[in-house]
């Protein structure tokens, strides 16, 4: 007697892991259709990270980045010098801080900030220095920007080399 109860039971079992099964094969093209979404937003932000493998290589991207704009808005980049990169989940922050030569046009500083934050890349000014000298005629401006990409984190793209 005992036997027939623990058969009819994993019989049991097994009719309730079929249906889920059936449940899977008829949800199928649904969740294929996720996932491939889900890949293509993946894709997506991967295009707006830096490239490069390590955060040097990430840090002189973005400078690279930084000095075609500076030179596009007629900015005078006095210095450049790379930051220590930092872990964020599954990103590293590479940041560059940049000081410039005075320059007589807000307008062109302006613009070369705007530039920055809607670039195609993650870019953001995450410090802003600016020296007005003469508040009322705004045109001696110089300062200093730190501006902060992000790229795939190394821990990331280790684990992702050995799936």
């Amino acid at each position: 007697m005992h036997a027939k109860e623990k058969a009819l039971e994993e019989i049991v079992l097994k009719k309730r892991v079929l249906l889920k099964y059936d449940e899977f094969l008829q949800n199928r093209k649904i969740i294929e259709e996720e996932l491939n979404r889900t890949l293509k937003q993946y894709e997506g932000v991967l295009q707006r990270l830096l490239p490069g493998e390590t955060p040097q290589l990430g840090s002189a991207n973005l400078q690279e980045i930084v000095k075609r704009l500076s030179e596009k808005n007629k900015i005078i980049i006095r210095s450049f010098r790379m930051l220590e990169p930092k872990e964020m989940g599954g990103f590293s922050k590479v940041s560059i801080h940049i000081e410039f030569n005075p320059i007589n046009s807000i307008l062109n500083l302006s613009q070369f900030i705007y530039d920055i934050e809607n670039h195609e890349k993650e870019l953001m000014i995450s410090e802003m220095d600016i020296l007005v000298f003469n508040p009322r005629m705004p045109n001696n401006i110089q300062g200093s920007l730190v501006v902060t990409g992000l790229m795939t984190s190394i821990k990331t793209k280790g684990k992702g080399g050995q799936g």
